[in-house]
């Protein structure tokens, strides 16, 4: 029903987790960032700014022609709306896991790549680029550690499309300069979507795709 074009970053961990949790069948067509492949016209047709993921529905809900998405968070809504799976349809909560996932598109995810970039990839180590970015990852984890504080997860008692976009960029803290000692309820938070079943599955997957 879903094809997949992926590779395993925690951007494609976002979408392997949901498609896991939702039982959906999908097919994973692996997209080789290092080989470039996310130039191909092919994938530009389906994602025109050559980012992965993206999926093509081939049973959307209108009943239509197949559907591609492309844009993890887009993709999230879509599926869960398709589904009725993890967001809501009530008005406040809706909106509370809204703000959450766009924190993570926003803010999360981003700050986190440059991160990365910086850190363990720039052929030149910046250090005002390096400690600035740094500062912003410990930043948004307070951030992250405040809000769950007082909740199970980031939209509240339940699990959501906010969590399985923000937990796959938490993964590699040890790289982003963090020590989880100083955020015991992110580890907590860590804990829990790590137990679950669909998560081991998903997280399986990308280890085949990268192998």
């Amino acid at each position: 029903m879903i094809d997949l074009h992926d590779w395993p970053t925690p951007n494609g961990h976002k979408i392997t987790l949901f498609l896991e949790e939702a039982g959906l069948p999908y097919t994973i067509h692996p997209v080789n960032i290092g080989a470039g492949n996310q130039f191909k016209p092919a994938f530009l047709a389906i994602s025109p700014n050559n980012k992965m993921p993206a999926i093509v529905d081939h049973a959307p809900a209108d009943g239509g022609a197949p559907l591609s998405v492309f844009e993890s968070g887009a993709i999230l809504v879509y599926l869960a709306d398709k589904t009725g799976q993890f967001f809501s349809k009530e008005l406040r909560q809706r909106t509370v896991i809204s703000e959450w996932l766009f924190w993570q598109m926003g803010g999360l995810g981003p700050m986190l790549g440059q991160n990365h970039h910086f850190a363990l990839y720039a052929p030149e180590k910046i250090p005002y680029a390096i400690d600035r970015y740094r500062k912003e990852t410990h930043r948004l984890y307070g951030v992250l550690e405040k809000r769950l504080t007082d909740h199970a997860f980031l939209g509240g008692a339940d699990y959501s499309i906010a969590d399985m976009a923000s937990y796959p960029w938490t993964l590699n803290w040890k790289n982003q300069g963090i020590d989880l000692n100083d955020f015991p309820n992110i580890a907590r938070w860590q804990e829990a979507i790590g137990a679950r079943p669909a998560t081991a599955r998903a997280l399986a997957k990308a280890e085949t795709v990268r192998k």
